[in-house]
C-alpha cells in the first residue's frame, strides 16, 4: 500500500523530533562514539569530542550519552569515502560483491556510470544496475551513460539517444549525465550529442567530462557547453588549464589508468577545493591487494599531501559537487558514515559505519541481496546471439592491418600489413565477433607483440561494445576459444588444441560474474598464468590488453567487427 503524503509527513515528524531531542541532550542518542578525534572538513583541523548518532544521522559533537557507546580513544574518525567516478562492471562481479569488497576500505558512497552494461543491454542494463544496487550499505549513485555506443563505428547492443535515458533523471539515485566522451561531437555542436547535454541541464543535473588532452579554444567550447568535470587529466598543465576554466578535476587512480603521482601537486590550498578522487576502473586483484579509496588517500599522504586536505578531497568535495549535501563531513545533520583508522601513516581501516550501523570491525556484517525483476535477470543472462563459429569464419586471404602493442600503454602502433599468422615475427590473428544482434560480422586483423606461442585467448570484456575478441595461433584455436565464451554466456577463455585450460565465467551480460570476488580473482589469476604459459608476454595483462584492442577512439590502430580501423585517419585499412 502506498504511503499517503500526510502519513509520510507524520512519520518524518516523529523522526525529526527524536533527532532534535538527542542533539539537545534531552534523550540518549542511538550511538555515541566517545572521545573521538575526528577530521573536521569545514575548519580543516582535527577535533576531539563525542559524536552522537540518532536515526542514522550525526546529531551533534560534544558531550553525549547513548544507548550504544564505542570508545574511539587512540583512533581517528573520518567521514566515509566517496568514489566520484567508477564503472562497477570493471570489478567483474555483481554490485553486491563489489560492495562487500569496498566497504571494509571505508567507502560508503560511489558514483557509477553503467556504461559497460548499457552497451550490452541498453536501458534494461541501467534498470538492472539500479535494482541490483538498491539499499546496499554502500550508497550507489548513477550518472547516465552519454555515449552508447562509444562511437558510430561500434556495433553494440543498444543505441541510446537523449529520449531513451530521459526518464531515468527522475530516479532519486541519478545525479546526472556521465562522462561525455564524444568531445569532438560537443565541440562541433552535433545535434545528438548536444541534445543529451541540454536534456540533462533541463533536469538540473551534473554533466561529467572525458576529454584527454583537450586544450585551448576546443576546451573552452567543451566547458561552455556545460561539462563540469574531467577525470582524464594525465599531467598538471592540463589539469590546471581545466581548473582555470571552472571544471572540477577527478584525480584518477585505478587499475588501467593511474594519475595520482602526476596530479598530487593539486592537493594544495590553491586547487584542492576543486578536486575529487576516483578509480574509474578497479579490477579484482587491485581491490583485494591494494584496496579502494583508502589506497588513494594513503598514497597521496605518502607523496607529501596534507592528510586533512586529502581526506576532504576523498569525501566532502565529491559530495558537494554531486549535491549529496548530507554526506562527506562529520557535522550535525550529516549521514553517520564513518571510517575509523589507527593513524594517517599506516592508514589501516579498523571500523566502518554506515548510517550509524557498524558494518565492519575486522569482519564484514552480512546484508540482504537486492531483488531484481526476473525479466532483467533473464535478459542479463541471455546476451549472446552468435552462431557456432568455425575455422572458415576466421580465414581471410586479403592483407590486413597489423596492430602493434606498445609495452605498458593502451595506445598501439601501425605495423603495416600481413596476410597470415607468422609466429617467428610474433604476428597473430585477432578477430572481433559481433554478439548482440546476430549479424554474423567478424572483423579480422593481426596483432604483434602479444607473444602467444600456442592456442588462443578469448574474452567478452572488450571496450566499449563488449563483443567477443579473440587472438590465436590458428583459426581452429580461435574458433574453439570463441565458442566456449558463447557457451559460458560470457567470460574469459584460454585454450590449446581445442581444450579449455582456464576460464572465468562472466554470465551477467558477459561482463560480470555471479561468483564472489575472491573466486573470480582466483580464476582470473589462474587464467593469466595459463596465458603466460602459452607464451603471452609477462609484461602485459593478457585480458586487459585485449579488451582495449576493440575501442576505436585510441590511436593508432584498433579492430572493430568491420575490420582494422586507423583512428588517426578515421578510416578502415
Amino acid at each position: 500500500m502506498t504511503e499517503s503524503y500526510a502519513g509520510k509527513i507524520n512519520r518524518k515528524l516523529l523522526k525529526k523530533r527524536r533527532i532534535i531531542a538527542a542533539a539537545a541532550g534531552r534523550e540518549p542518542a542511538d550511538l555515541v562514539l566517545k572521545n573521538a578525534v575526528y577530521v573536521n572538513v569545514f575548519s580543516g583541523e582535527l577535533c576531539t569530542d563525542d559524536i552522537a548518532v540518532t536515526e542514522g544521522l550525526i546529531v551533534g559533537m560534544g558531550k553525549y550519552h547513548g544507548r550504544t557507546e564505542a570508545d574511539m580513544t587512540g583512533r581517528i574518525v573520518l567521514p566515509g569515502f566517496l568514489d566520484a567516478h567508477i564503472h562497477l562492471e570493471s570489478s567483474l562481479v555483481s554490485p553486491r560483491e563489489f560492495v562487500k569488497a569496498v566497504l571494509p576500505h571505508g567507502t560508503t558512497t560511489v558514483v557509477t556510470d553503467p556504461h559497460e552494461i548499457a552497451n550490452v543491454m541498453g536501458t534494461d542494463g541501467i534498470d538492472y544496475m539500479l535494482q541490483a544496487t538498491e539499499d546496499l550499505p554502500v550508497d550507489v549513485r548513477f550518472m547516465l551513460s552519454s555515449c552508447v555506443p562509444a562511437t558510430p563505428l561500434d556495433e553494440s547492443g543498444a543505441n541510446l539517444d537523449y529520449r531513451a535515458i530521459d526518464s531515468f533523471y527522475e530516479h532519486p539515485r541519478v545525479q546526472g549525465l556521465a562522462e561525455m566522451m564524444n568531445y569532438v561531437g560537443v565541440i562541433n555542436g552535433d545535434d545528438s550529442v548536444v541534445e543529451k547535454i541540454v536534456a540533462a541541464q533541463a533536469h538540473h543535473k551534473k554533466i561529467d567530462g572525458h576529454a584527454p588532452g583537450l586544450m585551448g579554444n576546443d576546451l573552452n567550447a567543451y566547458v561552455a557547453a556545460g561539462v563540469y568535470s574531467d577525470h582524464e587529466c594525465a599531467n598538471l598543465e592540463e589539469a590546471i588549464a581545466k581548473l582555470q576554466r571552472g571544471q572540477f578535476i577527478m584525480i584518477r587512480e585505478g587499475t588501467a589508468a593511474r594519475n595520482l603521482e602526476a596530479l598530487v601537486p593539486l592537493l594544495c590550498s590553491q586547487y584542492a577545493d576543486r578536486c575529487m578522487f576516483c578509480t574509474d576502473d578497479k579490477h579484482p586483484s587491485d581491490l583485494l591487494e591494494k584496496g579502494h579509496m583508502d589506497y588513494i588517500v594513503k598514497k597521496a599522504i605518502a607523496l607529501g599531501a596534507d592528510p586533512i586536505t586529502t581526506i576532504k578531497v576523498a569525501c566532502h568535495n565529491a559530495a558537494r559537487y554531486f549535491l549529496l549535501n548530507n554526506r562527506g563531513a562529520i557535522a550535525p545533520g550529516y549521514l553517520a558514515d564513518f571510517a575509523v583508522i589507527d593513524d594517517f601513516q599506516s592508514f589501516r581501516i579498523q571500523e566502518v559505519y554506515k548510517k550509524g550501523v557498524l558494518m565492519y570491525d575486522g569482519e564484514l556484517r552480512d546484508f540482504p541481496e537486492p531483488k531484481i525483476d526476473p525479466y532483467l535477470v533473464e535478459r542479463a543472462h541471455n546476451t549472446f546471439h552468435v552462431n557456432r563459429l568455425t575455422e572458415a569464419d576466421f580465414r581471410e586471404d586479403r592483407p590486413r592491418g597489423v596492430i602493434g602493442l606498445v609495452p605498458g600503454e593502451i595506445v598501439s602502433r601501425d605495423c603495416g600489413y600481413a596476410t597470415k599468422i607468422d609466429q617467428k615475427k610474433d604476428i597473430l590473428k585477432i578477430a572481433v565477433i559481433e554478439r548482440h544482434r546476430g549479424t554474423g560480422h567478424v572483423g579480422i586483423g593481426f596483432l604483434q607483440g602479444y607473444g602467444l606461442k600456442h592456442g588462443a585467448v578469448a574474452t567478452s570484456v572488450s571496450h566499449d561494445s563488449h563483443n567477443i575478441i579473440v587472438v590465436g595461433t590458428s583459426e581452429a584455436e580461435m574458433a574453439a576459444a570463441a565458442n566456449r565464451v558463447v557457451e559460458l554466456n560470457g567470460g574469459i577463455v584460454v585454450c590449446r588444441k581445442g581444450e579449455v585450460l582456464a576460464e572465468v565465467r562472466l554470465e551477467i551480460a558477459g561482463i560480470m560474474s555471479e561468483d564472489s570476488l575472491v573466486h573470480v580473482n582466483r580464476d582470473l589469476e589462474a587464467a593469466k598464468e595459463q596465458a603466460f604459459a602459452l607464451g603471452v608476454s609477462r609484461g602485459i595483462d593478457p585480458f586487459m590488453t585485449l579488451s582495449f584492442m576493440s575501442l576505436p577512439v585510441i590511436p593508432s590502430l584498433r579492430l572493430t567487427t568491420r575490420g582494422v580501423f586507423d583512428v588517426g585517419q578515421q578510416k578502415y585499412v
